[in-house]
């Protein structure tokens, strides 16, 4: 079963993305679509590992419910939901990345990222895969 780590390939490159960005705020919106979709990507490599079928959907929150056996998020459900949110209304162009308030800010970009982060280093661990391996 090799094909797990492709999606953490793959979420390791938006993980990175995210790092290079991350202080521009300019990007925000960026990091918040790159953030989420490395968490997508991660949970998605979690199932496949446990030997479930990977859906074809983006939902974060319906991603952590199929993987509640394995993670937790706790206190970070509002992350999820914002992220959900901003990864459906920025596939159109007129509120692309958008928040209640706005685009998002250098601080919500940073919260994102560092989710992102958590979730993506927690499902390695799991995984017992070294970053490197990765690249």
């Amino acid at each position: 079963m090799v094909e797990f780590k492709a999606w953490l390939r793959f979420a390791y490159d938006d993980i990175l993305n995210c790092k290079e960005i991350l202080h521009n705020d300019t990007l925000t919106n960026v990091v918040a679509f790159h953030s989420q979709q490395a968490i997508e990507k991660s949970l998605k490599a979690l199932l496949l590992y446990n030997e479930h079928d990977v859906p074809k959907i983006h939902s974060l929150n319906k991603l952590f419910k199929m993987n509640s056996n394995y993670v937790k998020i706790n206190n970070k459900i509002m992350i999820v939901d914002l992220l959900d949110k901003l990864y459906i209304e920025s596939r159109y162009p007129s509120s692309f990345g958008l928040l209640p308030y706005g685009k998002p800010t250098l601080e919500d970009a940073k919260e994102f990222y560092d989710f992102a982060l958590e979730v993506f280093d927690k499902v390695c661990d799991m995984l017992e895969i070294n970053k490197e391996e990765l690249l």
